[in-house]
């Protein structure tokens, strides 16, 4: 690559940056918000309502296997039955 198509992805890359602006949310003009949820003293604010929920975003708590094991017998494993014709 030359010089002058390294400067135009640099100034590609330079606006791309710019797009993501920071500001609070605000509600759309003649839009209402949404209704007080019941048992809610007041309305969620904007950040509340784009926060995932506990249910949405779960922690894990399962402790991943560092080694592999041999699976233990089971014996609800059985074959088919056949079926009789």
């Amino acid at each position: 690559m030359n010089k002058r198509t390294l400067a135009g992805l640099a100034l590609v890359a330079l606006a791309l940056t710019a797009c993501g602006g920071r500001q609070p949310l605000k509600p759309v003009k003649d839009q209402r918000l949404p209704a007080v949820p019941v048992g809610a003293p007041t309305a969620p604010t904007a950040v509340q309502l784009i926060q995932p929920s506990i249910q949405a975003r779960p922690e894990r708590n399962v402790e991943l296997l560092t080694q592999s094991r041999k699976r233990a017998d089971d014996p609800f494993d059985l074959p088919p039955e056949k079926q009789p014709r």
